[in-house]
């Protein structure tokens, strides 16, 4: 079982060639490669996910060379956690009609299904890595994967993609020359290596600077109040399918990645000693939720609403991140989770409904409800979940979370948390007057039909997945979540 953690990679990165090959044949060959790809690495991501549960982690040495001077592949419970969730997540999106997934006709030549395969190898890769370098050629190999497939939005999406690319270029330079002082403090790159020499150098101004230029990059990445700037245009002007792999996975590979470096190199011990990055993920978390919320509600357009949204559903993972209790990160990382099926399930419903009727602006929704009734409760199950709701899985991330504030007696983030909730349902209700109350007032919705069936497949399994999820969330923190939490902790 030693070679798991390198064969979660290999179905996306050989697909990702396959597929161009396959297209250039047969434009529908390559999206049939994505579906084997994806989907292979989803049955190998839970497997590994019960391994590591039941066994303890795995490693593997890329080429037979030893850490420090070989790269590792570090499989353990969290890192599997997420592998199976991008590779969910990778499958529902490339399972999508390729139409309404990427707004153009699939034709050979056209990279769709390479890139989108290159961008979930990025992710796969970032999880899994062990060393400080190779996790940043992962995350250069999605941001580039991104920065073509938000340009196939058109005009304004270039225009998104050119300034994501002039942030993310900063994001990664400020990470890297973070990994450059920690090189030239230890001596070695990989983490478990940097890990234990860093209790000896914990006075040293080089390793608290180090932290603070890590933390920034990969909060930029992370796309973190107020670091969100590029997300918003890159989001709401990106085809549907592109929009639900941005918001649901590719995010994540930043939390995941601030996550991983804070608490397995840096350690719990160095929150808020010379640098307070526990207080500043905190209140900036807040503050992401607030803002991100008040800004969902003042939206006319509903990609732009969804993508206001992420901002303030990431905040949550901050405050998670920042308070740094087992019950914290337990909400952060079930947080991490639930956004994935909700956010992905509401981008996939829009690109449904543009396939139908063309249409984005909320206003004009009206009667959607009784045209297209399967996808539509698909997409008010998810709403709920944003809301908050039980038993969908949104209400139980907020719940550890309020809980976690209410145990380190802030009552202010507990307010925050409850009363975003509040401001969740107002910009989600006004979409449900429209949907399911108000009759048709556009001659597109009043001769739409429901969308063909794979949307209505893709759409129904991360409904029900955001039930499950909240139904059975006892036993991922029982099993999962809680044991990561408290092991990232010490």
């Amino acid at each position: 079982m030693s070679q798991l953690p390198i064969l979660l990679l290999l179905p996306l990165l050989f697909g990702s060639v396959l597929a161009v090959l396959a297209g250039l044949w047969r434009p529908v060959a390559a999206q049939v490669v994505a579906v084997v790809a994806t989907a292979s690495t989803l049955v190998l991501a839970l497997i590994a996910l019960v391994t590591v549960t039941r066994d303890g982690t795995l490693t593997h040495e890329l080429g037979g060379w030893p850490p420090p001077f070989g790269i590792e592949y570090v499989l353990d419970p969290l890192s599997a956690y997420m592998v199976a969730l991008v590779a969910l997540i990778g499958t529902m999106v490339v399972l999508y009609p390729t139409k309404a997934a990427f707004d153009l006709e699939p034709g050979r030549g056209v990279p769709l299904y390479p890139l989108a395969l290159l961008l979930l190898t990025g992710l796969v890769g970032v999880m899994l890595s062990g060393d400080l370098f190779h996790l940043f050629v992962f995350l250069e190999i999605y941001a580039i994967s991104t920065y073509a497939l938000i340009s196939l939005g058109g005009d304004r999406a270039v225009f998104a993609s050119f300034r994501y690319l002039l942030l993310g270029t900063v994001g990664s330079g400020l990470y890297l020359l973070g990994v450059g002082f920690l090189y030239f403090s230890t001596g070695t790159l990989n983490m478990a290596d940097v890990a234990a020499q860093l209790p000896d150098l914990a006075a040293d101004p080089a390793i608290l600077g180090s932290m603070g230029l890590i933390v920034l990059g990969l909060a930029l990445k992370m796309a973190l109040f107020p670091l969100h700037v590029w997300l918003p245009d890159a989001h709401s002007y990106s085809p549907p399918g592109v929009a639900a792999l941005l918001a649901a996975v590719q995010v994540k590979a930043g939390a995941y990645a601030l996550i991983r470096i804070l608490f397995d190199v840096y350690g719990p011990a160095y929150a808020g000693d010379g640098v307070p990055v526990d207080i500043a993920l905190t209140w900036f978390g807040a503050a992401g939720i607030v803002v991100g919320s008040v800004l969902a509600i003042q939206q006319t357009d509903v990609k732009r609403m969804l993508a206001y949204s992420t901002v303030a559903q990431l905040g949550y993972i901050g405050l998670g991140i920042g308070l740094a209790t087992p019950l914290a990160l337990v909400g952060a990382l079930l947080h991490v989770l639930n956004h994935a099926l909700m956010k992905a399930g509401l981008f996939l419903v829009a690109g449904g409904i543009l396939q139908r009727t063309g249409l984005k602006e909320i206003a004009r929704f009206a009667g959607l409800g009784k045209r297209m009734p399967l996808v539509m409760t698909g997409f008010a199950i998810a709403a709920l979940s944003m809301v908050g709701i039980p038993p969908t899985a949104g209400f139980f991330s907020k719940f550890y979370l309020v809980s976690a504030t209410v145990e380190t007696g802030d009552w202010i983030l507990a307010t925050i948390v409850v009363g975003s909730s509040l401001l969740t349902a107002i910009y989600f209700l006004r979409l449900f007057e429209r949907i399911f109350v108000l009759p048709p007032q556009e001659a597109v919705v009043a001769e739409a039909v429901e969308p063909e069936p794979r949307i209505v497949v893709t759409v129904g399994v991360l409904a029900a997945g955001v039930i499950a999820v909240g139904l059975g969330n006892a036993v991922i923190v029982r099993q999962v979540l809680r044991p990561v939490a408290e092991g990232l902790l010490g």
